[in-house]
Formats: C-alpha cells, structure tokens, sequence
C-alpha cells in the first residue's frame, strides 16, 4: 500500500481506529491507485473482505478467507497480495477462454485489464506467427484483414445495449485495437519479413509465460506485475507515445528509471 501519498493527519486517522476497518475506505484511492473502496458486505460491522470496487465501478472478487484483522497495515498488505493472486487467476482463465467464445462475448467476461493485456497476448502470437510462416496466403496483409473485421465487431457491440462499465472497456479495447491494426498496417508496407527485425521488437509485445503474462520491448523483458488499474479510458497511442514506451522500458531494463512530462 502507499502510505507515502497519505498525509500525516490522514495516517493517525487510520491507526488511532484500528477497530474500525471502515474508517480505511475514504483513503483507499491513495493507498491503491485502482481501488475506490472494498467489499465488506452488508454488514458495517464485517471484517470479510469480499471484493475491491474501482471508481468506474468495477468490482473483482479478491477470493476467500480474507479479513481486516489486527493491525490495519498488515492487512492492507494482505489485500495486495489478495489483489495480485486474484488477478493472476483470473488471467490464467481469461486466456484459456479466449477461443471458447466469439470476442465481442469474452470482452464482457473479464476484468478490464485482462481483456487488454490478454487481447494484445493473442495479437502478438498471430503476428509472430504469420512473420514466421512461409505461406503468402498467412501473410500479414490476410491479418491486417482480421484486424479491421474485429474492430468492425467491437464497432457494432459498443452501438448496442452495453452498461457504461462494459461501453468502457469496449472503448478501452478499441483505442488499443486501432493501435494494433496500424501497426500490423507499418509491417505490411515496410515489408517485414522476421520476428527480429527492429520495427517489430520495437513494439510492446506481450506473451504468456509459465502462467504468467510477460512484457517485451526490444532487449527488456518484464513479468506482468498484476496491480488492479479498474476500467479507465486509455489515451490514443501516438508515435510520441510509442517512443515514450521505448524510452522508459530501456531505462527500466538498465535499473534506471524515467518522469515522462508533458502531452502525449
């Protein structure tokens, strides 16, 4: 938890009633960046933590036996861990159904997070697999193809009758899926031709991994870190935003570390 974002004040608030675990809830968004509050149930008196909300709404299931018991520190340490397990499961079975459904069904299934990562875990691996095939006829002009006919389907499911959470995460997925699609749109009239040519390790590539799902970006290599982000928007990714990417997965992968400033 992020202790260093509460204020002086709003940490005694905090210990001096460890008793009461609601007393926690108004400070959640400082302590996690995607959590609003937690899940007690109907009682007020609970120390069952059933769930964590993010301010859009979303709630995630943080699995059993979870409780708000002893010092409030330790048991928001609990919560994280909770919160890292439950989204580490829940990625495990969002990418084992990902074929079981059509893609507009398993985008309103899974946590907002997961669709986008497990998406581009997918997107990825066709890619890949089409730069190492021989065949014309599996070549990334047939892909590019594929592309416009998915977004083309999470055009048509955000004009239907969507809740605003899940219009939000279809959103969400479009704004990366026009990304995916221009890239793979680069590759075609660049003629790329292999997995190691530079215009393709440049890009955030993403896979799954010893049931884990791992971040490439030219030589880094990052284990998904499962922290809950809830169902915010995302910015359209720009070629400023690409190398903004490049630049801090290098300084990362050196142990350094980078403040982006400005408009994206």
């Amino acid at each position: 938890p992020r202790f260093y974002f509460l204020s002086n004040d709003e940490l005694l608030e905090i210990l001096a009633q460890t008793k009461n675990v609601q007393a926690v809830q108004p400070h959640m968004g400082k302590c996690f960046d995607g959590i609003r509050r937690l899940d007690f149930g109907d009682d007020p008196k609970s120390i069952d933590i059933h769930a964590m909300v993010s301010g859009e709404g979303e709630r995630v299931g943080l699995g059993k036996n979870l409780k708000a018991r002893g010092n409030v520190e330790k048991w928001l340490c609990d919560v994280e861990a909770a919160m890292i397990a439950s989204l580490r499961r829940m990625a495990k079975a969002a990418f084992a159904s990902y074929g079981e459904a059509t893609r507009s069904e398993w985008v309103l299934h899974h946590p907002a997070q997961l669709v986008i990562a497990v998406s581009q875990v997918f997107w990825c691996a066709a890619v890949e697999e089409r730069l190492r095939s021989s065949a014309q006829s599996q070549g990334l002009s047939t892909f590019l193809e594929h592309c416009v006919r998915d977004l083309a389907d999470l055009t048509k499911l955000v004009r239907g009758q969507l809740t605003g959470l899940e219009r939000r995460i279809v959103a969400a997925l479009i704004t990366i899926d026009v990304h995916a699609r221009d890239i793979v749109d680069d590759l075609v009239k660049r003629g790329t031709k292999d997995v190691n040519e530079f215009e393709w390790q440049m890009q955030l590539r993403y896979a799954f991994e010893n049931d884990d799902v791992v971040v490439r970006q030219v030589n880094a290599r990052f284990v998904y870190a499962y922290e809950y982000l809830g169902a915010q928007s995302r910015l359209v990714v720009t070629p400023m935003t690409d190398r903004c990417y490049l630049t801090l997965t290098g300084a990362l992968h050196l142990k350094l570390g980078g403040a982006p400033a400005g408009p994206a």
